[in-house]
């Protein structure tokens, strides 16, 4: 059986880097902090939580998507590893920091 790629993950979390407490996003699997955009290293596909790093992975780029909105690039602490996630901007809960976003377009620090 060919295993999905994305799996719908919803859940509220507390975000181990600034402490919020994070609402599930409602349509999607909510993946990293609105507050200050951190995520944890817990995924190999998004939403299937397979990952055993679990280190903290901090916003270091953002850039606009034509299609997507803005997307956020990510760099684990633990092990350097870089991902890409769509950031939640315009959700109706709990929206990403726009501010923050904004910032980082202009940050290339990998």
């Amino acid at each position: 059986m060919e295993k999905k790629i994305f799996t719908k993950n919803d859940s509220g979390f507390t975000c181990l880097n600034c402490g919020f407490e994070v609402l599930p996003l409602g349509y999607s699997s909510r993946n990293h902090c609105p507050k200050c955009l951190c995520s944890l290293h817990v995924d190999i596909n998004p939403g299937d939580r397979e990952n055993t790093c679990g280190g903290i992975m901090d916003p270091i780029f953002a850039e606009p998507d034509p299609k997507r909105g803005y997307v956020i690039t990510h760099k684990c602490r633990k092990c350097g590893a870089i991902t890409r996630n769509k950031a939640a901007a315009s959700a109706k809960v709990q929206p990403d920091d726009l501010d923050l976003i904004i910032k980082l377009t202009v940050n290339r620090n990998m």
